[in-house]
C-alpha cells in the first residue's frame, strides 16, 4: 500500500515559495486611508515598484505553483510558474480591481496549464536520466503516485488539496490568496480528503 502522507514532505517546497534570483526585500510603510497592505503592494507594483512585485511573488508563488502542479507534470511546473509571473507583471496594468489580484493571478495560472496541454505536451512526469539509489527510487515512486492520486480527483478538490498538502498552505491562506470563500475551501478540503482516502484504500485492497 502506498504510504501516501509519508510521500508528501518530499513534494513540499520551502515556505517562502520558489527561489527568486536576487530576492527583493520589501518594507512597506503606512498605507494611506487604511488601504489593505496587499492592495497597496499591487498598486505599487503597477506603478513600477520592483520591490513590491518581489513581495507579491513571495506571497503568491506557492499558490501559482500548486495550481499548475495540479494540472501539469512536476518537471514543468517551476518554469511555468516563472512564466505566469512574467506575463502577470506585463498585464498588471489591465487589472482594474487591485483587491482581485489573487483570483486574477490564479486564473492566469489555470490558463497557462490549459495552454500547456493545448500545445500537446506529454502529460506525464519524465523518467529521470540518471539511475537513482534504491531508496531514492521508492521515494520518487511514492511522490509521483501521491501527485497522481491528487490529480485524479475532481478539479475543485485537486487544486485545493494540492495547495494544502503539497504547498503547505493553510485553509484561510488558500481562501485569501485564491479569492475563494473560506467556506468553499473548507468544504473542498473536507470532501477532497475524504474522497482521496477512499480511493487510496480501494487501491490498496488486494
Amino acid at each position: 500500500m502506498l504510504t501516501f502522507f509519508s510521500a508528501i514532505p518530499s513534494l513540499r517546497r520551502p515556505r517562502g515559495g520558489l527561489p527568486i534570483k536576487g530576492t527583493i526585500q520589501y518594507h512597506p510603510g503606512a498605507t494611506p486611508g487604511g488601504t489593505p497592505p496587499e492592495v497597496s503592494l499591487v498598486e505599487a507594483a503597477r506603478a513600477g515598484d520592483r520591490a513590491a512585485w518581489g513581495e507579491l511573488y513571495v506571497r503568491y508563488a506557492r499558490m501559482v505553483h500548486g495550481i499548475l502542479l495540479a494540472r501539469v507534470p512536476a518537471a514543468d511546473a517551476d518554469d511555468l510558474t516563472q512564466d505566469v509571473f512574467v506575463r502577470a507583471m506585463k498585464a498588471l496594468v489591465q487589472l482594474r480591481d487591485s483587491a482581485a489580484f489573487g483570483g486574477w493571478l490564479a486564473s492566469m495560472a489555470r490558463n497557462s496549464a490549459h495552454d500547456y496541454h493545448r500545445k500537446a505536451h506529454v502529460a506525464e512526469d519524465p523518467v529521470p536520466a540518471e539511475v537513482p539509489a534504491p531508496g531514492d527510487v521508492r521515494s520518487s515512486v511514492e511522490a509521483a503516485a501521491a501527485l497522481q492520486a491528487i490529480r485524479d480527483l475532481p478539479e475543485a478538490y485537486r487544486e485545493t488539496l494540492m495547495l494544502r498538502l503539497v504547498e503547505g498552505m493553510t485553509g484561510p491562506e488558500i481562501a485569501r490568496r485564491t479569492g475563494l470563500t473560506a467556506d468553499s475551501v473548507r468544504v473542498n478540503l473536507h470532501r477532497g480528503m475524504k474522497l482521496l482516502k477512499e480511493r487510496l484504500e480501494r487501491g490498496a485492497t488486494p
